[in-house]
């Protein structure tokens, strides 16, 4: 018996959906290299959830929550100056040190879109004045969109690389994976697409550090965070301030 046309179309989208809903998990789920386990968590289901990081300016941070979805919010500019020319807004996960990772993370910009509109992760972090970060911004040019390092001198970038920008948009939320190996120095950044890389770097500069978010000096939210590794350093964060429970 044939089927009729508007049942066929209808099978045939729904097939699809079905389809599409399968790649989409499988891109969700990365690949672990043997050895590799989660080795954090977090939802922001509350705001005790703070106290996992320290900030620039503890003051400028709160946890937020918005249609069911908690998350470390950056809803003011810090109060903050750093030696050299780099990001002011960092929230840095506390007491752990990571060297070979897969990061993924939900990140959401609240500004209204402009060419720098930005925000950032930061890994290999040692100190304030030497630490990675990744640069995730809407036009690419030599001091945004790219990864830089940050080396007792003003920030530089080392992409061999990367894309002419990407679109937040205002209040979208967007999956970053990041990924790190110390072994050869590469790092690739995705961001909603895992099956092609943002962005390629490669330095050794900093082989182990702290990872943490925030925007260069923008505002935005940060859930769902992720670390798989191999193992995690447990260390006191000498640096910032704690963070304020509430």
């Amino acid at each position: 018996m044939k089927m009729k046309p508007t049942l066929l179309a209808l099978a045939l989208a729904l097939a699809t959906a079905l389809l599409a809903g399968v790649s989409v998990r499988a891109a969700e789920a990365p690949a672990l290299p043997a050895g590799y386990k989660l080795l954090y968590e977090q939802n922001f289901a509350d705001a005790s959830a703070l106290k996992d990081f320290v900030f620039t300016d503890p003051l400028a941070w709160r946890h937020s929550q918005t249609n069911d979805v908690g998350a470390l919010e950056l809803f003011a500019p810090s109060k903050y100056k750093p030696k050299h020319r780099s990001p002011v807004n960092i929230a840095l996960l506390a007491d752990k040190v990571f060297g070979d990772f897969i990061l993924e993370v939900e990140l959401l910009s609240t500004v209204k879109p402009y060419g720098h509109q930005d925000m950032c992760l930061f890994f290999g972090f040692q100190e304030p004045t030497k630490y990675y970060y990744n640069h995730i911004a809407v036009s690419a040019d030599p001091n945004a969109h790219n990864i830089f390092v940050v080396n007792e001198a003003p920030r530089k970038n080392f992409a061999k690389e990367t894309t002419k920008g990407i679109t937040w948009g205002q209040g979208v939320w967007h999956k970053i994976r990041l990924v790190r190996n110390t072994a050869d120095g590469s790092i690739r950044t995705y961001f909603d697409d895992f099956t092609k890389p943002l962005m390629i770097a490669e330095d050794k500069t900093f082989a182990r550090g702290h990872i943490g978010f925030g925007s260069f000096d923008d505002l935005g939210k940060i859930t769902r965070i992720k670390i798989w590794g191999p193992s995690v350093e447990l260390r006191k964060t000498e640096f910032f301030q704690p963070a304020r429970g509430k």
